[in-house]
């Protein structure tokens, strides 16, 4: 059985956010799915297979942390359709079917993949007792981030804040479902980017993700109405980095990176 490697919102290997691939004739056991991610142990590992034809959806997609399956990932959907692309396993846009309905990833001419993604609901709440502490840094404001994503968003008081964050990740997974968004307007736009952001995620077994395409769903209505801008540039300032350029169209965000396999093996369990 084939697997991939694909480092995601990136055009270079050993950046971006690694995710394991594979395609599948049908879904096994989540036992078998959860075991391959756990030897994989990338952020997220994706599988899918095809669908017949004349759905609403032409592949169904699942996503796997080391420790458990998640409602939604970005760079691992980035991942699965650049190799569907890359492989001729599908052309044009591609529908997955997946726990948060139906995503749709559009290849461009130039390589990039945009996809498709429900933009998440900002509501705000009170910065909560003990998440100062925890994370190393005072917020100026948080904003729950609604079910599907499942994080807490708080704003930090400039760039330099969020490089420097050096959090205590066992105590930030009291304050949200999946973690915690860190985000701050970018000090020099000209760099290429308008906000930055880090991404902790303690509790589905990553202490800082590389890049979070799905946070960028929660980030782009954040600094899009801030800025007054529906596309933006947002850096996830990990240390592997990497660029989501975002475009806001109301109930929905665009997410637009590149992508690239770095490794291609034969799974053999």
């Amino acid at each position: 059985m084939r697997i991939r490697i694909v480092d995601a919102f990136t055009d270079r290997p050993f950046a971006g956010n690694p995710a394991g691939v594979l395609l599948l004739d049908a879904f096994p056991d989540e036992t078998w799915l959860q075991n391959v991610a756990r030897e994989v142990n990338h952020a997220e590992t994706a599988f899918a297979h095809r669908l017949p034809e004349g759905g609403e959806a032409d592949w169904a997609l699942r996503w796997f942390t080391p420790v458990t399956e998640v409602a939604l990932c970005g760079h691992a959907t980035l991942a699965t359709a650049h190799v569907l692309h890359t492989t001729g396993a599908h052309q044009g846009p591609v529908r997955f079917a997946t726990r948060s309905g139906v995503l749709v990833a559009t290849p461009g001419e130039d390589g990039s993949v945009t996809l498709d993604f429900p933009t998440a609901p900002l509501t705000p709440v009170d910065v909560p007792d003990g998440v100062t502490d925890a994370l190393g840094a005072e917020p100026r404001a948080a904003f729950d981030t609604g079910p599907n994503v499942g994080d807490l968003l708080l704003e930090l008081a400039d760039e330099k804040t969020v490089h420097a964050l050096a959090p205590d990740h066992k105590a930030l997974a009291a304050y949200s479902t999946r973690g915690i968004i860190t985000t701050a307007r970018a000090e020099d736009p000209t760099r290429g980017y308008d906000y930055v952001s880090r991404c902790f995620f303690p509790n589905v077994g990553i202490d800082e993700d590389a890049v979070t395409g799905s946070a960028h769903t929660a980030l782009a209505p954040y600094w899009s109405e801030r800025l007054g801008r529906p596309g933006l540039t947002g850096l996830q300032a990990s240390p592997r980095s990497g660029r989501v350029h975002t475009e806001l169209r109301g109930d929905r965000t665009l997410l637009t990176g590149r992508a690239v396999t770095v490794i291609d093996g034969e799974l053999l369990a």
